[in-house]
C-alpha cells in the first residue's frame, strides 16, 4: 500500500466521502427530470422513472468524488463542481445500463438490484442510456444559465464539454468497450490490456479529475501535468482492483455478479498476471498516483486519499 503522505481511511476521509456523496446524490436528484412532469399516457413517465432508477440510491460515486477532490485544488465554485459531478455520473450510469444488456455483458444485477433492462425491458434500457448521455451535457452547462455569475466568467466551458465528449466517445469509454467485446476469448498482452482499460475505465476517471480542475479556470501547466499523471495511475488502479475483486469477492458484496469475467473468458489482469502480481500492481499504482500529487501540496489531500480508497476498496 502507499506509504508516503497522509493515509487514507479513518473518520476524516469517511466523513468527507459521506458528505460529498450526499451532496452528489442531491445534485443528481435535482438534475434528473421529475416523473410527475411527464406527459400522461405516452410512456415518457416510464422513461423518466427508469432514468432515476438507474442513477439514484447506489454506487460508490467515485467519479463525483474525484470531481470534488480536484475542485479543492482548483477552488472551483460549488455549482460548477455539482454540474461536473452530475455529468460524469450520468455518463457512467448510461454506460452501465448499456453494458448490462444481453447484447453486451448480459448481467441481471447492478448495485444490488435488478439491472435496468430486467426491470424495465431492453427497449426502455436503450432509451435510458441515450437520455442519460444527453442529460450529462445539459447538466454540465447548466451553471452558465445563472446570469451575471462572476464564478462562471473564468470557466472554460467549451473545453470542459470537449473533455467529457472525448472521454465518453470512440477514443475513450465507448472505444474501450468495443475493444473489450473484441477481446473475449483472446489472450492479450499486458500492453494491449492496459490500452483497453485506459480507454474503457480510465478515460472517464481522468475526465472527472480534469473537469474538477477546469471548473476553477485553466490550470497552470505543472498543475495539469501532475493531475494527469495522478488520474492515469488511479484510472488503471481502479480497473486492476475490479479484476481482483471479480475473483476474490462474492456477488452480495460487489453488488453485481462476481466471477463474470472468467465465465465469459475475458482477459483481465488476474488472468494475465496472476492474483498476487495484480495485487502488487494495484499497490504500485496507488503509490504512483500519490507521488504525482506531491507538487500540489495540501490542497491535493483528498485526491491522495482517494487513491488509497480505490486500491483498498472491497466492492
Amino acid at each position: 500500500m502507499p506509504e508516503a503522505g497522509p493515509r487514507a481511511g479513518g473518520d476524516d476521509l469517511a466523513a468527507w466521502m459521506s458528505h460529498q456523496g450526499e451532496r452528489a446524490e442531491r445534485a443528481l436528484d435535482a438534475a434528473l427530470p421529475a416523473v410527475a412532469g411527464a406527459v400522461d399516457g405516452l410512456g415518457a413517465g416510464g422513461l423518466l422513472e427508469a432514468m432515476r432508477y438507474a442513477v439514484l440510491g447506489g454506487g460508490k460515486r467515485v467519479r463525483p468524488l474525484l470531481v470534488y477532490a480536484a475542485g479543492e485544488v482548483s477552488g472551483a465554485a460549488p455549482e460548477v463542481l455539482d454540474a461536473a459531478a452530475c455529468a460524469v455520473e450520468f455518463i457512467h450510469a448510461y454506460s452501465l445500463v448499456h453494458d448490462d444488456m444481453p447484447c453486451m455483458d448480459d448481467d441481471e444485477m447492478r448495485r444490488g438490484k435488478p439491472t435496468v433492462h430486467k426491470q424495465y425491458g431492453e427497449a426502455m434500457a436503450m432509451l435510458v442510456g441515450d437520455a442519460l448521455q444527453a442529460l450529462a451535457f445539459e447538466a454540465l452547462v447548466k451553471p452558465l444559465r445563472v446570469a451575471g455569475s462572476l464564478a462562471m466568467a473564468k470557466v472554460p466551458v467549451a473545453e470542459m464539454v470537449g473533455v467529457l465528449a472525448t472521454a465518453a466517445g470512440a477514443n475513450g469509454m465507448a472505444g474501450g468497450q468495443a475493444l473489450d467485446l473484441g477481446a473475449v476469448g483472446k489472450r492479450l498482452s499486458r500492453r494491449q490490456l492496459e490500452a483497453m482499460h485506459r480507454s474503457k475505465t480510465g478515460a472517464m476517471l481522468a475526465a472527472s479529475v480534469r473537469l474538477g480542475l477546469l471548473g476553477g479556470g485553466l490550470p497552470a501547466p505543472d498543475t495539469a501535468a501532475a493531475a494527469a499523471a495522478y488520474a492515469d495511475a488511479v484510472g488503471l488502479a481502479f480497473q486492476v482492483v475490479d479484476d481482483i475483486l471479480d475473483v476474490t469477492t462474492d456477488s452480495g458484496t460487489l453488488g453485481k455478479t462476481a466471477g463474470k469475467d472468467m465465465a465469459q473468458d475475458k482477459p483481465t489482469y488476474v488472468s494475465i498476471l496472476g492474483l498476487a502480481e495484480s495485487q502488487r500492481l494495484a499497490s504500485d499504482l496507488g503509490r504512483r498516483a500519490r507521488g504525482a500529487l506531491e507538487p500540489l501540496g495540501e490542497p491535493a489531500l483528498r485526491l491522495a486519499q482517494l487513491a488509497d480508497f480505490v486500491v483498498d476498496r472491497v466492492n
